[in-house]
């Protein structure tokens, strides 16, 4: 993808390279295929040369904007289980699944076109959401702040539904209610 596979990048590098992701995901998502290379990296704060040295074309960005926010949103557990008790840890990624799938919704657009090409920017999404999952899960059972009838995939299907029904910015109370619901579900009985 523009750099040698397996070489680290430099810290400012990897700095360009996260801002680049970052800025491609908004610009994507509120301006679809219209967003420009020259746009995304203004708004990244780079050069448009250093956007096409990580990227050198626009499926190679939308398909690394897409798995760097899965990437963001399952690496987020350890750090939400060090800090949180294992309930509240599980509703703030919920939380943030939920942002997750309002971005991709966004980016629906600029991802059929990667589909489209040939790519496949979802090859590994499910196995590591129902990883993050998992995690989630296995903490608050063994807190016993969660039921142990429950699978990942189980809640990865409740909440994709949640996704489905409520994930456009504008739904987003509605979404957080059924969050609280979703969560009254998995703590049923453990109390």
């Amino acid at each position: 993808m523009g750099r040698e596979a397996g070489r680290p990048l430099r810290a400012d590098a990897q700095r360009n390279r996260d801002k680049i992701l970052a800025a491609a995901v908004r610009m994507f998502t509120e301006q679809g295929l219209d967003a420009h290379f020259e746009h995304i990296a203004r708004e990244a704060g780079v050069g448009t040369g250093t956007l096409y040295r990580n990227f050198p074309t626009r499926e190679a960005l939308i398909e690394a904007a897409y798995r760097n926010e899965v990437a963001r949103l399952c690496d987020a557990v350890p750090d939400l289980l060090a800090t949180l008790p294992p309930r509240d840890a599980l509703r703030a990624w919920m939380r943030r699944f939920i942002d997750y799938a309002t971005a991709k919704l966004g980016m629906a657009e600029a991802l059929r076109a990667v589909v489209a090409s040939g790519g496949d920017p979802y090859a590994d999404s499910r196995e590591m959401i129902q990883g993050a999952l998992s995690s989630l899960l296995e903490a608050g059972v063994t807190a016993g702040v969660i039921r142990s009838d429950l699978r990942p995939a189980d809640l990865f299907a409740a909440l994709a539904g949640i996704a489905l029904t409520s994930a456009r910015p504008e739904q987003r109370e509605q979404a957080e209610r059924l969050l609280d619901l979703l969560l009254d579900g998995l703590t049923h009985g453990t109390r």
